[in-house]
């Protein structure tokens, strides 16, 4: 890969991780809910299980999901299920009595959710689709893809769960703590519409 195709991969990477989405909806509520340094686990699981993903499409598995219809439509629906099944949790959360809310997603919890996630696959597929060249050896690129994205994915997952730290500042009444973890649950139940509509 060259410093341009580089340049030009981490600004889609960049455009993919930091804007809404299901992964950071959940960054941002465990960042509301435990802080920083108690999220890190879910941010070091979005970023790697999001760059295995990129790696694993990149190497070829996206070409043999996307041979089956029928298995993009499986995921898809089972995706949207898990999703709408999180946004509920989310939503449905109750206020907690401390600034200590509770315990986060973990490394493993974020990893897998990015298998069920409908944007990192349209995020993985786009990318290999895009990115990878023909007369360049797969391994390789599929590695160099899967790192650039690893590194950008800890960045931008940062800024979220940040922010999520910046919300609980505010969140000091049951009440603001409600509407919040209403709020949350509302936009990754409409982030679906995106991907599954």
């Amino acid at each position: 890969m060259s410093a341009e195709q580089a340049l030009a991969f981490v600004v889609f990477a960049t455009v993919a991780a930091i804007t809404p989405g299901p992964s950071n909806v959940m960054l941002t509520v465990t960042g509301a809910m435990a802080g920083i340094l108690r999220g890190l686990p879910c941010l070091l699981g979005v970023g790697t299980g999001m760059a295995l993903m990129m790696f694993v499409v990149a190497f070829g598995l996206g070409a043999l999901v996307l041979g089956h219809p029928a298995l993009v439509t499986v995921l898809k629906w089972c995706g949207a299920t898990f999703l709408l099944w999180l946004a509920w949790k989310i939503a449905a959360a109750p206020p907690s009595d401390t600034q200590d809310g509770g315990r986060p997603v973990g490394f493993l919890g974020a990893f897998a959710f990015q298998w069920l996630n409908p944007k990192s696959w349209l995020v993985s597929l786009s990318a290999s689709g895009t990115y990878l060249e023909a007369d360049a050896g797969v391994l390789i690129q599929a590695l160099s893809i899967a790192g650039l994205f690893f590194a950008v994915a800890l960045a931008c997952g940062f800024v979220w769960l940040a922010f999520g730290l910046a919300v609980r500042r505010i969140l000091s009444s049951p009440g603001s703590q409600r509407t919040f973890n209403v709020t949350m649950g509302a936009l990754l139940a409409l982030s679906i519409v995106l991907f599954v509509g």
